[in-house]
């Protein structure tokens, strides 16, 4: 695509300091839009996303704090606003990817992975929201992935989490309606990212194929985003899409 059809909107990207939520910030950023780009802690991450948008001639800010902080998710909605003026878009992508059996895994573990999935998810929408509606035009996107719907051994709390964003996006979509918000869930799947040489790869990247025989990028990915928040995606809200190849058929 070569067209600027983002030109003068504002999206909030977490989890966007590397893989698939840095592709989604240069995606969108080469639609147009102003991109907010989050990361938990990593400054150097963000200011690298940061520079390669300003380098392709965007306009991009960094947003360090951790999703599952609200009073971090206000900052960072205020911090957009007060630099570009609006919000568009919100692509809740931040998360955590732990491994551990059911009788091993601590409460602690569990809440951890839920809070940044799906308490992250909840409070950035909460703060985006007031500016959200104003965009008449507003789209929100859920970052899930393959396993909440095939399952992964050892990830019980992470495919309860991403599953929980498919009931939160359905809840979300009916309530956001009226005030012309798209509201999906994207769910990626066999996608090749750079992951710890030392620990082994997600138990269901071994046991799926895909029917290309070929890995996704995180290109593939963002370019679904992308779609979504521009305006030939306003009749399409509510729904699980995925990108996976045809690893999994949803």
């Amino acid at each position: 695509m070569t067209t600027k059809e983002l030109d003068g909107r504002v999206a909030v990207v977490t989890g966007a300091g590397r893989n698939i939520g840095r592709a989604i910030a240069l995606q969108l950023a080469a639609g147009g839009a102003a991109v907010v780009v989050n990361v938990r802690s990593n400054r150097e991450e963000a200011d690298s996303v940061v520079r390669e948008i300003e380098t392709a001639g965007g306009k991009a800010i960094a947003a360090l704090g951790d999703v599952a902080d609200r009073a971090a998710d206000l900052r960072m909605a205020e911090a957009a606003v007060a630099r570009f003026g609006r919000i568009d878009y919100l692509i809740n992508n931040a998360a955590i990817r732990r491994e551990s059996p059911i009788d091993a895994m601590s409460f602690d573990e569990w809440k951890e992975v839920l809070g940044v999935v799906l308490d992250g998810a909840f409070h950035c929408v909460q703060a985006c929201l007031p500016y959200l509606r104003k965009s008449g035009a507003g789209a929100i996107v859920n970052i899930g992935g393959m396993s909440a719907h095939t399952g992964s051994k050892n990830r019980a709390h992470v495919t309860t989490a991403k599953a929980g964003l498919v009931g939160f996006t359905r809840g979300l979509a009916h309530d956001l309606a009226a005030d012309n918000i798209t509201v999906n869930y994207l769910s990626p799947g066999l996608i090749g990212t750079p992951r710890d040489p030392s620990k082994p790869e997600p138990q269901h990247h071994s046991t799926n194929r895909t029917l290309s025989g070929r890995r996704g990028t995180p290109d593939d990915v963002a370019a679904m985003v992308r779609f979504l928040c521009g305006p030939g995606a306003r009749y399409i809200s509510g729904q699980s899409l995925h990108a996976n190849g045809g690893a999994f058929l949803g």
